[in-house]
């Protein structure tokens, strides 16, 4: 099988699987994200490897399970990412993000190899604006200091000044302007949207709590037993969980931009797309709440991708997968599966795309913060926590 000679990667941060309607979910709408189902292969066993943020855009640009060795932090000067391998056999590369952990200290090197970046300012800790507008009138934090995100905030005058519709439409002028131009392109979208602050026009935000009074609750708070201890009422939970809903269904809207502009350019016919996550979203269940120091459940963990490529007919695969699955996918399709010099983790997906191997990995290794690890194959999870819970593993 001729592979395509172009690939996009779309990583929406925090963007739980359960509540797509691609894999059965129906609280929230998502039409844009079920057509995009609709010409995939739907993978209903891919995990998180090394989580959150950095740690799991670490898993997709290096391949390379990093909470092995560190909890957060950036590309390491003797590792190569994916972008550096395409450039030296000829492939541009384009990063369009409005991740605001990609130029923060802990985040460094992550845009440093890629042909161009683009990168759309104003989302929770941007540090973009100095002065804020006073028409933005905050939201309760619940516990939260001062966020970059209350200076920036009164500075989208519209819905399309928001970071995430930015996003969209710069990656689909991007392919406007782009596709036909190179003869192989490499596309990296990393929309923080679903992520907090859970903000969003009015029209959006009252679509799924309509009797709410008062502020929205954009930001949520971080905690275990959130409604039983008293850190926020069943009323506050299901406003934040709403929230959450009202921004999943915005960047859903707007990620519509780039599928139209993949039927525009014909691009289904020869570029493989990959929707992806770092990690889900806990929003209630178990009465958890954000991303606290619990175990990786499966609200968190298990995490949608789903791959759309010429040829293939839109299905389920049940193989176990990862993240550092969908680096070694890429340097698979433009043949760049030499010489890395970090020790790379990740399996192809191609031979489940192929029909040549029903499975790739036996199992998946599991990191968060590098506080805990867990185990992970097909028919068990284990996890193993620090012995004093503080201190690393042994």
């Amino acid at each position: 099988m001729n592979k395509p000679k172009n690939a996009i990667v779309l990583l929406f941060d925090s963007l739980n699987r359960h509540m797509l309607g691609g894999y059965g979910g129906r609280e929230f709408k998502t039409p844009n994200f079920d057509r995009f189902a609709q010409r995939a292969v739907r993978f209903t066993n891919h995990y998180t490897g090394a989580l959150p943020c950095m740690p799991a855009r670490h898993d997709i640009l290096c391949g390379a399970w990093d909470f092995l060795w560190k909890a957060w932090g950036s590309i390491e000067i003797w590792e190569d990412p994916i972008p550096y391998a395409l450039s030296k056999a000829g492939v541009v590369s384009q990063l369009i993000s409005d991740h605001p952990h990609l130029f923060e200290t802990g985040g460094e090197n992550y845009h440093a190899d890629f042909s161009a970046w683009d990168y759309q300012r104003g989302h929770e800790g941007d540090a973009w604006k100095t002065a804020a507008d006073p028409s933005w009138a905050g939201a309760p934090m619940f516990g939260r200091k001062n966020m970059p995100y209350d200076r920036s905030r009164g500075w989208f005058r519209g819905e399309n000044d928001f970071p995430g519709p930015r996003t969209m439409q710069s990656a689909a002028q991007w392919l406007w302007d782009n596709a036909g131009k190179h003869d192989r392109f490499f596309l990296f979208v990393d929309e923080f949207d679903p992520h907090e602050p859970f903000d969003t026009p009015e029209e959006y935000a009252r679509l799924y709590d309509a009797d709410w009074t008062g502020p929205h609750l954009i930001w949520p708070p971080y905690a275990k037993d959130g409604v039983a201890e008293g850190t926020i009422t069943s009323a506050q939970g299901r406003q934040i969980r709403a929230q959450y809903g009202s921004k999943l269904t915005f960047i859903d809207h707007w990620f519509g931009r780039i599928l139209d502009m993949l039927d525009e350019k014909k691009l289904w016919d020869d570029t493989v797309i990959y929707l992806c996550t770092d990690h889900g979203h806990y929003l209630g269940e178990k009465d958890i709440w954000g991303k606290p120091a619990v175990p990786a459940y499966q609200t968190i963990a298990h995490i949608p991708m789903m791959v759309a490529a010429p040829g293939q007919k839109p299905r389920q695969c049940e193989a176990l997968t990862t993240s550092v699955d969908i680096f070694a996918s890429l340097a698979d399709q433009f043949g760049v599966t030499g010489h890395f010099r970090q020790r790379i983790h990740g399996r192809s997906i191609w031979p489940l795309l192929e029909g040549s191997a029903a499975s790739i990995r036996d199992y998946v290794l599991s990191g968060v913060w590098g506080r805990e690890v867990h185990y992970i194959d097909t028919k068990a999870k284990y996890a193993r926590a620090p012995v004093d819970g503080n201190a690393p593993l042994p």
